[in-house]
């Protein structure tokens, strides 16, 4: 066993002065230091020197790591012409997408002190690096198909590629489903898709209501998606509306990524079921979305993580960029209220989430944690979740299962 020691230690919201954590693989106390290294004194002691703080390590509940070799191909600004690229250069990306570029989206992510993540995986490209990754990592195998002569073709290779990431679950790979969206899957696939997932009790996600163009062809069959439709699938008539989508998922928490065209009353259905929103704020401005009301998250008591996206709509997966981000996103909040608020979504709130035992300093939790360094001494405890944010770009020591990583 060992004792790792900060300034400060995060701890239920609280910014815990002079503690420490006893620990292997997982958190075996949470006390005072002193208290800990009198009553074991001769284990080894991880300083995080001065200016330190201790987290839980981050979580990144969603990012798409099979377009990691994307750095200026994709047209940003509104979404459709986005997704036009997308489709254009899809296959050029992912050709390009290969271990050596996924393993580095992944180390980024470990240095700014994500030790789990969801992947949201179309094609299981990144499944061999997310085994071997540190991490612990949550495999979204993603569906899609609105076609009904493709559709039967599509689930069965989703099923192939769910039972492909169920044999590592030794390697900290969890199974899990992703919905790609409202508009992409036909409503008798996601049935049995849905039921999958319940039958097999992971986790499930889905994006959900992104765009204006989303919203405008779920309610309507119009807008710019109209075009869209005709041109790829002949298709005139939006498969589902918006109501129908979130009833589908009635009696099983879901992670619904984006939401910027949720009304509150869309809202308030998510937060009757007992589902969460994944929060990616750079990826939302880069593609000409709405600003997600988090207010309205907030006074609903609807939880929501902080996530990177892909590279497909970002520059990078540094959870810290995210958060300033976000920080800047949301000019009108609290700026002290909205940082402690954005540490928790990547941490406690996020672990809940994807239903891992981690995202809290607590006792029998995995030992996965970080130690960032400020670069002076805080001079309010009410602002160390700000300067974090603000001051962080790479973590100083990051640990997983008790083991050192950076």
């Amino acid at each position: 066993m060992k004792i790792a020691k900060a300034d400060y230690i995060y701890i239920n919201g609280e910014y815990k002065k002079d503690y420490g954590i006893l620990f292997n693989e997982k958190i075996e106390r949470v006390d005072i230091y002193k208290n800990l290294i009198s009553d074991y004194p001769n284990v080894e002691i991880i300083d995080g020197g001065e200016n330190s703080i201790l987290y839980a390590g981050f979580i990144n509940t969603h990012t798409h790591l099979e377009f990691s070799a994307n750095k200026t191909k994709l047209k940003y600004g509104s979404f459709v012409p986005w997704l036009y690229s997308v489709i254009e250069y899809r296959d050029e990306l992912m050709n390009s997408c290969d271990e050596v570029t996924i393993n580095s989206a992944i180390d980024d992510m470990l240095k700014s002190g994500i030790t789990t993540f969801g992947a949201i995986s179309s094609l299981g490209l990144d499944l061999d690096a997310c085994v071997k990754a540190p991490h612990r990592v949550v495999f979204f195998n993603e569906l899609i198909g609105s076609n009904p002569q493709t559709v039967d073709t599509l689930y069965q290779d989703f099923l192939q590629r769910f039972e492909a990431s169920s044999l590592y679950k030794e390697n900290l790979v969890t199974p899990a489903i992703a919905i790609h969206s409202p508009y992409s899957v036909h409503p008798i696939v996601l049935k049995k898709a849905i039921s999958f997932a319940k039958q097999k009790g992971v986790p499930l996600t889905t994006h959900f209501l992104e765009s204006q163009a989303e919203r405008e062809w779920l309610d309507n069959s119009q807008g710019d998606f109209k075009e869209f439709f005709n041109s790829f699938l002949n298709q005139s008539k939006a498969i589902t509306t918006v109501d129908e989508f979130i009833s589908s998922f009635d009696g099983y928490p879901t992670h619904f990524t984006h939401c910027t065209e949720a009304n509150s009353s869309d809202l308030k259905k998510l937060q009757d079921e007992g589902h969460s929103v994944a929060h990616c704020p750079r990826s939302n401005r880069l593609l000409g979305c709405n600003r997600l009301n988090i207010e309205n998250l907030i006074n609903l008591n609807l939880p929501f993580t902080t996530a990177t996206d892909g590279l497909s709509s970002n520059f990078s997966l540094n959870i810290f960029d995210e958060l300033r981000g976000a920080l800047m996103l949301h000019h009108k909040a609290d700026i002290n209220l909205l940082s402690k608020q954005l540490i928790d979504s990547i941490t406690t709130v996020a672990g809940k989430v994807l239903g891992v035992k981690c995202g809290e300093i607590k006792e029998d939790y995995f030992s996965d944690f970080v130690i960032i360094k400020l670069p002076q001494k805080p001079e309010r405890e009410e602002d160390i979740a700000l300067l974090t944010i603000l001051h962080t770009k790479e973590v100083d020591k990051l640990y997983i299962g008790g083991e050192r990583y950076v």
